[in-house]
């Protein structure tokens, strides 16, 4: 039997191995540790943050970070519909609305204008819009250079979720360092993983304090247990945090293998009918993380479920791009800002496997069965 060609999965080396063995000996195995202190200073020392702390899991930075900013029931946050459901469910653990925007056709990421539109129309009717999220979407950054102007003129704090794209740059700034806070995710299938985790940033010491305390269920510094607000058991492990070192260690080389995988596919396709998202006129000082490879199939009679389901048969593992958020049962009644840019990419892209521990001749694999897949789609 072939073996499977996974989407993403994780690459794991001696050099994590000596890292995690090395908590273990050191007696650090309860939550917290030097491992985690070391962790924080080492990621918020790459991204170029002042302040890092280490979670459970992104969607906890997330939601940390909208608490702070003062997110409860009767505010507004206003988001990408194109994106995973924790970026949209940690709007709602705080009881907060979520308005969803629609995406620009080339990246897929949110389009910058709709989303001040957006925080400008709900304004307008009297909402109270306590904060906008961008979300770097498959490992590339948003159009920072128009969002954080508009936003800071407009007095809306930035969340960005940057749990797809450590190591992207934008404007030679690192994903993860704009706005009030963001969220990075250590995901088992991310570009790097503590097997599950993630990591709040920010330059702003306050939001970071408040966020710690809470992430440990809000206990007062006092010699006893004492709560006066509610609490959260949102913490990262030592021995979690000594793998995500080993992992960091070695960021680079991933990235750089992701690549390459990425260009063998631009090449061997061409002609295809594939656009591959986000590639083109790309700036100065801008760089994807390639954590995924995305595309859409440009040929108008092709059935990207029929697609999908024959590469699965193959033993590639394929996925539909994020189905938008407004178009979730669970958030079907939420308003939305857009004309379906994001509606058509779900229909008709598709995420092919990325992982940097693929070999060359996987990839060449996955080439083969969309090189005859795609003319029979016609």
């Amino acid at each position: 039997m072939t073996d499977r060609i996974y989407l993403s999965k994780a690459e794991v080396t001696e050099v994590e191995e000596e890292y995690v063995l090395a908590a273990l000996r050191s007696g650090w195995i309860a939550p917290l540790g030097p491992d985690v202190d070391a962790f924080e200073r080492e990621v918020a020392d790459r991204v170029g943050v002042r302040h890092a702390l280490a979670l459970s899991s992104g969607t906890a930075a997330l939601h940390l970070a909208l608490i702070h900013l003062g997110a409860r029931p009767g505010t507004v946050v206003v988001l990408p519909s194109m994106t995973f459901a924790a970026s949209a469910n940690a709007v709602v653990y705080t009881g907060a609305e979520p308005v969803f925007v629609d995406s620009r056709a080339d990246d897929g990421n949110v389009d910058p204008h709709l989303l001040v539109d957006a925080v400008d129309a709900l304004r307008r009717e009297g909402r109270e819009v306590v904060a906008a999220m961008t979300v770097d979407l498959f490992g590339r950054a948003c159009d920072y250079e128009t969002i954080e102007p508009a936003l800071a003129d407009r007095g809306i704090p930035l969340v960005e979720d940057a749990a797809e794209a450590l190591g992207a740059t934008y404007g030679g700034r690192a994903a993860g360092s704009f706005g009030r806070a963001a969220a990075l995710s250590f995901n088992g299938n991310k570009i790097m993983t503590t097997s599950g985790g993630g990591m709040l940033l920010s330059d702003d010491e306050e939001l970071i304090a408040h966020a710690r305390k809470l992430s440990t269920q809000a206990r007062e510094p006092v010699p006893w247990y004492e709560h006066t607000e509610v609490g959260y058991n949102y913490r990262m492990s030592n021995i979690l945090a000594a793998l995500g070192r080993g992992q960091l260690t070695r960021l680079d080389d991933m990235m750089s293998r992701r690549r390459e995988i990425r260009r063998r596919y631009a090449r061997a396709l061409d002609g295809v009918p594939l656009r591959f998202l986000g590639e083109g006129g790309t700036r100065s000082g801008e760089m994807d993380n390639c954590w995924l490879t995305t595309a859409v199939v440009d040929q108008p009679r092709a059935n990207i479920d029929q697609v999908i389901e024959a590469l699965n048969d193959e033993a590639v593992e394929a996925r539909h791009l994020w189905k938008p958020m407004h178009r979730q049962p669970v958030f079907s009644e939420a308003q939305f800002f857009g004309k379906g840019v994001c509606e058509d990419l779900f229909a008709k892209g598709l995420t092919l496997p990325s992982g940097s521990g693929l070999s060359d001749q996987q990839v060449d694999v996955v080439i083969e069965h969309l090189r005859r897949l795609l003319p029979d789609a016609a």
